[in-house]
């Protein structure tokens, strides 16, 4: 199950998300908000990220403004790794070697097209499992 969670920057394309979860059959739970009326971006940042931390979700989705608050937040909860991206590159490689739990997006930043390929490499790329990068995630939990 997907986690998601957004501001009122965020509503928008959150909704185009939604559909691309839809249409894939993916399992998701919505954390809100839930229109474009001003929010706090922390409130949902911390829902999502207590729901992927204590394994009630997979993963989780994240969208704000520009994607740098909501991502801050959730880095704040104990075991997650939420990434901010902007490309399908980065999104593959947080995946492959950071093992990142959240996807972070900003949509003041991006179109709906190229979010919604961003989304379907971060839930479609799996973690490497290297030593090195496991290592490497070991020292960012100490």
């Amino acid at each position: 199950m997907i986690a998601l969670g957004c501001d009122h920057g965020g509503y928008e394309l959150k909704l185009e998300v939604i559909k691309y979860l839809e249409q894939n059959n993916i399992p998701y739970k919505d954390f809100g908000c839930d229109s474009t009326d001003a929010v706090d971006y922390p409130v949902y940042a911390k829902k999502v990220a207590n729901a992927v931390a204590n394994k009630e979700c997979e993963k989780g989705i994240l969208i704000c403004g520009t994607g740098i608050g909501i991502s801050i937040a959730a880095n704040k909860v104990k075991g997650i790794r939420c990434a901010l991206c902007s490309d399908c590159f980065s999104a593959e490689a947080t995946r492959q070697h950071n093992d990142a739990n959240i996807l972070a997006m900003g949509a003041r930043v991006l179109g709906g097209g190229l979010a919604v390929k961003i989304v379907d490499t971060f839930l479609n790329t799996e973690f490497s499992n290297d030593e090195r990068h496991i290592r490497r995630i070991n020292l960012i939990e100490d």
